[in-house]
């Protein structure tokens, strides 16, 4: 302990206390060789959630550090192990919905222990926790000293003798002496933690200030209601007319209180008919003309018909470059935006369109959702990298003319629901536009699909809509099943993975 000390301070960390922060981690974890934190790592905290980022600074040196997310209850009682709730070391599991602050690491410098610098740092905590609103503390809490003990007890007697003083754990002393409780113990918890042989305690702290009141207005829904609409392709004059079939579907799912509205990719295309005398790859950026038009109305019925829209796509010029777009109009008159990733050869040759390159999922008032525009649903990756960042409903708008073309999304769709444990639902249009070149025939069936395990339909489809046939499928699903089956399913993708021998890692 460092003799003369002239100012403690508890503040949140920052970037550029990264090269004193790395030092720091290195003095506090030198049984766990190189298992500090990379300056990427602490990157992506900050820019999740500062807020739960907390350093102690004694005499302008970092003297200890506590780290931590925020996620559901429901996740952080669940059996996990630490790469799992940290999605890798990825953080996308944080969820700003979420009810209960998960840490993710507290240390304190060897040369600064004896000061009472880690209350401090839990005492910050707690009162984040209760000027946040959230249920409590979770963390999974190592058992150092059972190595040394592990041939006279077992776990449960080792963490009994640690509750009753009758043995020291320099983590779970300190934790007991906090206010923590014992939930349960987890195996595997902390790859390479020989110290503790991978056992770890899960450990609780609650807010007493709790108001579960507060945060009932806006929680997350856990049943859900699903509107998909099968769009007829008819001759439209104009713009008006697409307003007045836009909303007349609109009006319809809202009648029979959906949450969301899922309209197909490029249902605006009767609108290129008045061009249909250019070249293909003139008349598809005439139709974006009326991009900024549409998005704003369908804002405008989102707001006014209290439901979150799924805008299907529509074509964006951006620096005379050609993207396949599409919004997410909530309910509350936000909107944001996301992108046709992989183009198809069609869309490349016909129109000259080229790939987004963002890929996220999106919060909402029922949840995080993701969004994937047709083709993309037939690459593995990105639906796996958005059930990474907690996706529990995916939708896919898509355009297909042939039976073989549907066919590809449509079982693409159903392998995303299985290996990823959520929701898929896909809507598409029917009909004929003879007289818009390369949007001829289309073929259809708009569906919801599950994962195929006791608590789903067996063949994992919730509802079909007739083929070519114009209508609205709706569709309730149960979010809390996914959650279930997470954890208690006859097989479990997601968390069986062999994280030590793979990952998906964006570039």
């Amino acid at each position: 302990m460092k003799k003369t000390i002239n100012k403690v301070e508890i503040r949140h960390l920052k970037i550029e206390d990264y090269d004193s922060l790395k030092t720091a981690m290195i003095s506090s974890y030198k049984d766990m060789e190189n298992s500090y934190w990379k300056e990427k790592h602490i990157k992506i905290l900050l820019k999740k959630f500062p807020q739960g980022q907390l350093v102690v600074v004694v005499d302008d040196v970092i003297a200890g550090c506590a780290l931590s997310i925020i996620v559901t209850d429901e996740k952080a009682e669940s059996d996990h192990t630490y790469l799992e709730i940290t999605n890798n070391y990825s953080f996308s599991t944080h969820t700003p919905t979420g009810n209960v602050l998960y840490g993710i690491d507290v240390f304190i410098s060897p040369e600064y222990r004896g000061l009472r610098l880690g209350r401090r740092l839990y005492d910050v905590r707690k009162e984040m926790c209760e000027q946040l609103n959230l249920k409590g503390i979770i963390f999974g809490g190592r058992i150092p000293n059972y190595s040394k003990y592990s041939e006279q007890y077992s776990p449960k007697e080792y963490i009994d003798r640690v509750k009753l003083k009758e043995i020291y754990d320099p983590v779970l002393t300190f934790q007991l002496s906090n206010d923590f409780h014992v939930l349960k113990l987890m195996t595997g918890y902390l790859p390479n933690d020989t110290s503790s042989l991978e056992f770890a305690t899960l450990l609780a702290w609650n807010n007493i200030y709790y108001s579960k009141s507060v945060k009932n207005i806006n929680s997350p829904k856990t049943n859900v209601r699903l509107g998909l609409i099968q769009w007829q392709m008819r001759p439209m004059d104009n713009i008006e007319t697409l307003f007045e079939q836009m909303e007349y579907f609109i009006d319809a799912v809202s009648d029979y209180s959906c949450d969301f509205c899922l309209f197909p990719e490029f249902f605006n295309a009767p609108l290129m008919a008045k061009y249909n005398e250019l070249p293909e790859s003139e008349a598809i950026r005439k139709l974006a003309n009326y991009t900024a038009e549409i998005r704003l109305k369908f804002q405008e019925f989102a707001i006014s018909y209290n439901i979150n829209i799924i805008t299907g796509s529509m074509p964006l010029i951006e620096n005379d470059c050609l993207y396949n777009v599409g919004y997410l109009c909530r309910r509350d008159g936000s909107i944001e935006e996301f992108r046709k990733i992989h183009i198809t050869p069609a869309e490349s040759y016909s129109w000259g369109m080229i790939g987004g390159n963002n890929l996220h999922t999106f919060d909402t008032d029922c949840g995080r959702i993701g969004i994937l525009i047709c083709y993309d649903s037939e690459f593995p990756e990105l639906s796996r990298i958005l059930a990474e960042e907690g996706m529990n409903i995916l939708f896919v708008p898509f355009l297909t003319d042939t039976q073989n073309g549907f066919h590809r999304v449509k079982r693409c769709a159903q392998a995303r629901a299985i290996e990823n444990e959520c929701y898929v639902a896909i809507a598409g249009s029917v009909g004929n536009l003879p007289k818009v070149s390369n949007m001829d025939i289309q073929f259809a069936q708009s569906a919801v699909f599950t994962p195929c395990d006791f608590s789903f339909p067996t063949n994992g489809v919730k509802a079909e809509a007739t083929p070519n046939t114009e209508m609205i499928l709706i569709c309730d699903i149960d979010l809390s099943l996914l959650q279930e089956l997470h954890n208690y399913g006859s097989v479990t993708n997601l968390k069986d993975r062999r994280l030590d021998l793979y990952s998906i890692n964006r570039i």
